[in-house]
């Protein structure tokens, strides 16, 4: 079975344009979202921007199932997670285009609810629809393209992280595979749990951060790469050393893990594993030069350092990262984060 990385790397080596790139493209496929050399006057006080573009497949039975998650949910998360690819990028939302499919009998009170809670994500994050598409299948697929600006030559990528830069995330990490983990093993009905889906139902996209560390002080940017948690950080952290030519070495003792409450500890959760490997969280994961002072919260999200850029990293998404356990010793971390080929 190939690998989602593999899949897309075939694709673009199918479809790459021949010849020279074309001048309006400064950056193309490889990263969380394209950057387009439009350079329009921003309706904001960040003067000529560019324009940001991503888009995202939310299919039932891969990403959701319409039986044991509420149509609103399943609304709003459509247009975070697309969202989410922006922030990554350091940009300001605006716009977004909805392309759906969904069976007949779900037209109805499914829809409203669902697009119920679309309109409270477009609202939270700035954005309008101003178009897309419908059409009649026997599951629910929804892709949505999100657009948004940045700051000429601010956007933030994968590609630049450097020896010597500190790796830092947001939040805490695993808590929405844990609330996923529980209505998997059909626990989510408990009353003394339902806070626990919220993480996983409803994510809580970090655009303000974004948008500090893509604008930085005096026009210089305070992260030097970046990526969202969408298929967890082992993945994650592995697709910023691939694209940088780096490794990385990170602590366990150092990972924000998701807090197990007491009631749910004879259920076997590893919060570690869930912090390293789960998916969806939607926090940044960046890299910063030593010289940048980052704090350890941001507009109330905490802040964590949890590891450092090493030199190397030529082999593809093996041997990428080091995990440091708390009594020092060393150890290859696997990439088991979401790659929607091999189902996890």
């Amino acid at each position: 079975m190939r690998s989602e990385s593999k899949i897309i790397h075939r694709i673009w080596t199918k479809l790459r344009p021949t010849g020279q790139t074309p001048d309006w493209l400064r950056l193309g496929i490889g990263d969380d979202a394209a950057v387009l050399r439009t350079q329009y006057p921003s309706h904001s006080d960040r003067g000529t921007t560019e324009l940001v573009l991503s888009c995202d497949a939310f299919l039932e039975k891969i990403h959701f199932r319409v039986d044991t998650v509420p149509s609103g949910a399943i609304g709003y998360k459509a247009l975070a997670r697309a969202t989410s690819d922006l922030a990554a990028m350091g940009a300001t939302p605006r716009f977004f285009m909805l392309s759906l499919a969904l069976p007949g009998e779900l037209s109805g009170k499914w829809l409203d609810s669902m697009l119920t809670g679309m309109s409270q994500a477009a609202r939270e994050f700035g954005m309008v629809l101003i178009g897309g598409d419908t059409s009649q299948n026997a599951n629910v697929v929804m892709n949505l393209t999100v657009g948004g600006e940045v700051a000429v030559g601010h956007a933030l990528t994968r590609a630049d992280a450097r020896p010597g830069d500190g790796i830092y995330v947001s939040g805490t990490l695993g808590a929405a595979q844990l609330g996923l983990e529980l209505m998997l093993r059909g626990l989510s009905r408990n009353r003394q749990w339902k806070k626990l889906l919220e993480p996983h139902l409803q994510p809580k996209i970090q655009l303000d951060l974004g948008r500090w560390l893509a604008e930085g002080k005096k026009s210089c940017a305070i992260a030097s790469s970046a990526i969202d948690t969408s298929d967890g950080l082992s993945s994650d952290l592995a697709h910023i050393c691939e694209a940088s030519g780096v490794k990385a070495r990170v602590f366990a003792s150092q990972i924000p893990q998701v807090q197990i409450p007491a009631s749910l500890r004879k259920h076997e959760f590893d919060p570690l594993q869930l912090a390293l490997h789960g998916g969806e969280d939607y926090q940044l994961l960046f890299t910063a030069p030593q010289e940048h002072r980052i704090p350890p919260s941001f507009k109330g999200t905490l802040i964590t350092k949890i590891g450092e850029i090493v030199r190397g990293g030529t082999t593809r998404g093996r041997h990428l990262i080091e995990l440091v356990d708390p009594s020092g010793r060393k150890s290859q971390l696997a990439i088991e984060g979401w790659d929607s080929f091999r189902g996890k």
